[in-house]
């Protein structure tokens, strides 16, 4: 655009055509069947390979549900911790009680919450983001906050596909859920008594699960809705009205999700490893969240682009745009770190047979896969100035930190639900297409709905003409 001063922004409006939308269609047909094949495979062969690894599982000291193939680690905390500073069992030394066996349906219902959180978190991103920029008074990103809110219209139906699969996946894949229905539960003489659950069950409970995470969700829910009417109503009127009362409710947005996020991440995911704790958990998934749903806005503009849309949206906007999915890489890189460290430093083996168990079998791979690609290859690819101006290149980084954080939300939620019979087949690659297929004929809908730009959006000018200030 050189230096030519935008003085208007003109109206322009997203076509949803019917090959998009049969393409759509066509991952969640496809990817359903896909992953039906994949899961009659998993249930064909589970009985083989929980043969092959009976054998480690008999000689744990009844650890229960994930912890099982944590033998070795938990032994280890037998020795080192013999009593808590509270005079109750450490970790090592208490029956966790009764042994439960993951099944086949276990690995499918943990795709389904892998893949139901991963996608949700894109809408978290941008939800979080548009308000973010109403508190900050951002104006840089005005060009592409109907691509935040075409993102964030995934939230209810995300949200749903989450709250069901934890309901129906709830007594599976959530070692708590099944102590809790145990003879054990409350009572100190049984033999799979369990005092570290016992001092949990504030959290972990039923009144959280039925009431406080759809609670969480309505409230966002609600909150996103009213930002987009805000947003909407703008286009047909004048003044700083609806940019004023979108800022209120971004300001309660943010402090409300602060604490809300973390609980959510707590109990939907932090718990399925219910022995374990970090107080970095909810951090790590927010980091995880914001940069994929950057990423995942870095490929909306730039589909939008390569069909003719958003000529207005310059270079300037969307190498802004590259600077965050870059410093959110290394935001992402520095809470891994930190958090492992933590871990390290204090040398409790009650916390490290998380990461021990992550760096053993299948995962160790994995592991090595996480780091490489959540990290290190983005971090190389955007460094320089003109990565983050070339659509190819941004494409490319966009494209590895989803795979890389796909495999991220795979190790959190695999290795204590699944452990060693986990693997990527059939199931996994045909469930992520048919969620990938959901999410992207919500938000292409949704952007076919409105106005491509904010036009009466008091810093929409700013954004277009890239005027940020001497």
């Amino acid at each position: 655009m050189g230096h030519h001063i935008i003085e208007d922004v003109s109206q322009e409006k997203f076509e949803f055509t019917g090959r998009s939308k049969l393409i759509a269609i066509s991952l969640i047909v496809v990817g359903a069947l896909l992953a039906g094949v994949g899961a009659m495979q998993v249930k064909n062969n589970w009985d083989a390979i929980g043969h092959h690894a009976s054998g480690a599982h008999e000689e744990t000291t009844n650890h229960a549900a994930h912890g099982d193939h944590h033998a070795s680690q938990v032994a280890y905390a037998k020795d080192m911790h013999a009593e808590d500073t509270h005079g109750k069992k450490a970790h090592g030394e208490i029956d966790h009680g009764e042994h439960h066996e993951s099944t086949w349906m276990s690995r499918v219902w943990a795709n389904l919450l892998m893949n139901s959180y991963y996608f949700w978190l894109f809408s978290v991103a941008a939800v979080f983001f548009i308000a973010v920029n109403y508190v900050a008074n951002a104006g840089w990103a005005v060009m592409l906050k109907r691509v935040m809110e075409a993102q964030s219209a995934y939230l209810l139906v995300g949200s749903v596909l989450l709250f069901g699969t934890i309901i129906g996946a709830k007594d599976t894949l959530y070692h708590w859920s099944q102590y809790f229905h145990s003879q054990a539960s409350g009572n100190e003489a049984a033999a799979g008594y369990d005092a570290i659950l016992e001092s949990k069950a504030w959290l972990l409970n039923n009144t959280s699960i039925f009431f406080f995470i759809p609670f969480v969700l309505i409230v966002w829910i609600l909150i996103r809705m009213k930002l987009r009417n805000n947003s909407l109503a703008e286009d047909k009127t004048t003044g700083l009205a609806m940019f004023k009362n979108s800022t209120r409710w971004s300001a309660g947005f943010i402090f409300f999700f602060a604490f809300s996020f973390s609980a959510l991440s707590w109990l939907i995911i932090m718990s399925i490893d219910a022995h374990w704790y970090s107080t970095m958990f909810s951090v790590y998934n927010f980091a995880i969240s914001f940069v994929t749903g950057l990423s995942v806005m870095m490929v909306i503009v730039q589909y939008l682009k390569s069909k003719g849309y958003m000529e207005m949206v310059s270079d300037d906007v969307v190498h802004d745009l590259g600077k965050f999915m870059f410093a959110f890489c290394i935001f992402w890189g520095y809470i891994f770190l930190s958090q492992w460290l933590l871990i390290w430093y204090t040398n409790l083996p009650e916390e490290t047979v998380y990461f021990a168990a992550r760096l053993e079998g299948g995962y160790q791979t994995l592991f090595a896969v996480n780091i490489f690609m959540c990290f290190l290859a983005p971090f190389l690819v955007l460094m320089m100035r003109n990565a983050k101006r070339s659509p190819k290149v941004l494409l490319t980084a966009a494209a590895i930190i989803l795979i890389g954080h796909w495999v991220d939300t795979y190790l959190l939620i695999m290795p204590g639900t699944v452990g060693d019979k986990a693997g990527i087949g059939m199931l996994e690659i045909g469930t992520t297409m048919a969620f990938a297929g959901i999410f992207i004929y919500v938000v292409l809908n949704s952007l076919s709905k409105a106005n491509l730009y904010p036009t009466n959006h008091p810093y929409i000018l700013e954004s277009a003409n890239h005027d940020v200030g001497p």
